[in-house]
């Protein structure tokens, strides 16, 4: 067995970015971006009334002439008509304000009578209400730089400097095997000594978080030639390949022999922690498959701790689902073994506390749980207070 920082140090170490696309902005929410964006032209493309009320010359009205008033102009028109000497022109928001004006005053604060303005504004100054071209970004401009989340916000920021597509990390291709002769699917009567199917349904739901859908899911009876033909299925096309069960040190574990007649290099197989300990990961050219354990509380607290750094690395993600904290144990706590512990809790900003039902099968802690404790190998005692690691998902 390798110590859990190896193991993560080696997948770290083979894993690789995927090749950049291009992909259309309707498309690129959550993406990462693969190069610098740059405005194409000045935004806005010239001075904009940021409000309905009227444009005039700031000079002409001098804090108390009254101004005539004279003309309109529409968001997406041109006001082509000759300026006149002392002129007002109602404008409404968006507008272009028109050149030999350089100020708007709200509708609210003006008292018109026979086509005159009154200005009723104390506060008024030179430029009120008016947005300078180029104001949000000026052509040649960085907009986003390269490695940026693409958020709604930046979806939407692009969009209005003209952007039509972008450069970014795609989300992997991930498909799965589920192996095992006891699984039947929820809704089924069980035969005794069966069990429901869950791990499937685990894993397709924390993919979805990530934004990863319509993942191709195989089944696999423990039999060495089926399993051989279900996970050659499975390495096609695929970025990365999560089989659940199979992969500990009995009879019927044929995961890692099968995926090594399949080319599949071994990186590592068994961890010192609990749960999870026969974990098994390997690279067949830029793919990395994972033999997850078949214990549903197994499964999910290896997906956490190391398929999702793993992705997050392929598409050079700058947040993930699981955060790092370290915070204060709220009871006090003795670990047992000389393996790293990752245990089910509830944190909040003051403190964590352990949940009970920690056994690798049960997931109705997990259910409840918002948090895993990571007890390093060395220690034993936990003491109330002790700052602990904390790994934070959504």
């Amino acid at each position: 067995m390798i110590a859990v920082h190896e193991a993560k140090d080696i997948l770290s170490k083979v894993c690789r970015a995927l090749p950049s696309i291009v992909v259309p902005l309707q498309k690129a929410v959550g993406l990462v971006l693969a190069e610098d964006v740059f405005a194409k032209s000045d935004i806005p493309a010239f001075n904009q009334s940021s409000m309905d009320g009227y444009a005039f010359r700031f000079e002409d009205w001098k804090g108390t002439e009254t101004l005539l008033l004279d003309g309109i102009v529409q968001a997406g028109s041109i006001y082509e008509t000759t300026p006149l000497e002392k002129q007002a022109i109602r404008i409404f928001t968006g507008a272009a304000v028109p050149p030999h004006t350089d100020t708007v005053v709200m509708q609210e604060k003006v008292l018109v009578e026979d086509k005159t303005l009154l200005i009723k504004d104390s506060q008024l100054t030179k430029g009120s209400n008016v947005r300078l071209k180029g104001s949000e970004i000026k052509l040649g401009d960085l907009a986003l730089q390269k490695h940026t989340s693409l958020s709604p916000a930046a979806i939407g920021f692009l969009a209005g400097i003209g952007i039509k597509e972008v450069l970014v990390y795609p989300l992997p291709r991930v498909k799965m095997v589920v192996t095992g002769n006891e699984l039947v699917q929820p809704g089924e009567t069980l035969a005794f000594g069966q069990v429901y199917e869950s791990n499937s349904f685990t894993l397709q739901a924390v993919l979805q978080q990530m934004g990863i859908s319509d993942v191709p899911i195989y089944f696999a009876k423990d039999n060495i030639e089926e399993l051989k033909a279900v996970l050659k299925e499975g390495l096609m096309d695929s970025d990365v390949l999560l089989i659940t069960g199979g992969v500990s040190v009995g009879d019927y574990d044929f995961v890692a022999n099968t995926l090594a007649d399949c080319g599949v290099e071994k990186l590592f197989h068994r961890i010192k922690q609990k749960p999870g300990k026969p974990l098994f990961a390997g690279k067949k050219g830029h793919q990395i498959i994972f033999g997850l354990p078949g214990n549903p509380s197994s499964v999910l607290t290896c997906f956490y701790e190391y398929v999702v750094p793993t992705i997050a690395q392929m598409v050079h993600a700058t947040t993930s689902i699981v955060q790092q904290k370290n915070l204060p144990l709220t009871h006090a706590f003795t670990k047992t073994n000389q393996l790293t512990n990752f245990l089910k809790a509830t944190c909040t900003n003051e403190g964590v506390t352990l949940l009970s039902a920690q056994e690798s099968y049960r997931l109705s802690s997990f259910a409840i749980a918002n948090c895993l404790v990571c007890l390093p190998e060395e220690g034993t005692e936990y003491n109330k207070g002790d700052i602990v690691e904390v790994h934070v998902f959504e």
